[in-house]
């Protein structure tokens, strides 16, 4: 299973962070950032190959990609040419070349524990699969997600009514066989649409609601975070924090150890 990662946009809501700086290099760890994130996690869980999508600040991703490479991951890197007037929904159509055999994809400012990612791929085998969560109070941004049956997606949209709503999906999915086929056609028919532009992905799952080949995983109680405004990317770093405090604390007392006598 390969992985597909969208990282196209500029994320005007983190101006000025990313006036020439792409969100997905944003650091969250420390130096690290949210990309290399991703793709520890991604080769943690097994997988072999991601193809990364970009359109702003491509050529600081490819720098990157090329200077820190991630042990375990293969990379492809895809261009979007419409990134600047376009929505995720026509990254995901230049993808589509991508999107044989089986397939994750993740939005690029998603992070996850690599629990979140084994839970997807430990889930029963549909053919479309979304990870949510649940909370006790959903905002507008939030992308509502309404189930039936406990299992199957009815619907997934921003503006879902309140009573209908179930979860959210948190911006990762897997895709095998009869999935990737019909996801490659919906995406295709979508294009056509004269404001497709503008939509996103998550739109033309809704419309394979009624086919009852999306189903979804929750991954409650497992941390995961989206990084769309400053107040989002403070809580991811301090979300790291701690375990940078500890690593730290853990050098510092080797360091101790191996100093001779009378040096600090």
């Amino acid at each position: 299973m390969r992985a597909i990662i969208l990282s196209a946009g500029q994320g005007k809501r983190l101006l000025p962070l990313t006036e020439t700086t792409p969100k997905c290099l944003l650091s969250v760890d420390a130096a690290r950032p949210a990309l290399e994130i991703q793709l520890h996690a991604l080769a943690e869980c097994g997988i072999q190959h991601a193809t990364i999508m970009v359109g702003f600040g491509a050529e600081k991703v490819e720098s990157f990609l090329a200077t820190c490479p991630v042990r375990g991951i293969d990379i492809t890197i895809r261009y979007n040419p419409f990134f600047a007037v376009s929505n995720n929904l026509a990254t995901c159509w230049t993808a589509i070349p991508e999107m044989h055999a089986d397939f994750l994809l993740l939005n690029g400012d998603t992070l996850f524990e690599p629990a979140v990612l084994q839970r997807l791929l430990m889930a029963p085998s549909a053919p479309i699969m979304l990870a949510i969560d649940r909370k006790a109070k959903y905002d507008a941004d939030d992308m509502k997600v309404s189930v039936r049956d406990e299992r199957s997606l009815a619907a997934v949209g921003k503006r879902l009514p309140p009573s209908q709503v179930h979860g959210e999906s948190i911006g990762l999915m897997r895709f095998r066989a009869r999935g990737a086929e019909a996801f490659r056609t919906a995406l295709e028919t979508a294009m056509r649409e004269p404001a497709s532009l503008q939509r996103w992905y998550l739109s033309v799952i809704d419309t394979l609601a009624d086919s009852s080949l999306v189903e979804v995983a929750s991954i409650e109680g497992l941390w995961w975070a989206e990084i769309d405004t400053p107040e989002d990317l403070a809580k991811v770093r301090a979300h790291f924090a701690p375990r940078q405090a500890t690593l730290s604390s853990y050098e510092a007392s080797l360091s101790n150890e191996t100093s001779p006598v009378g040096e600090a």
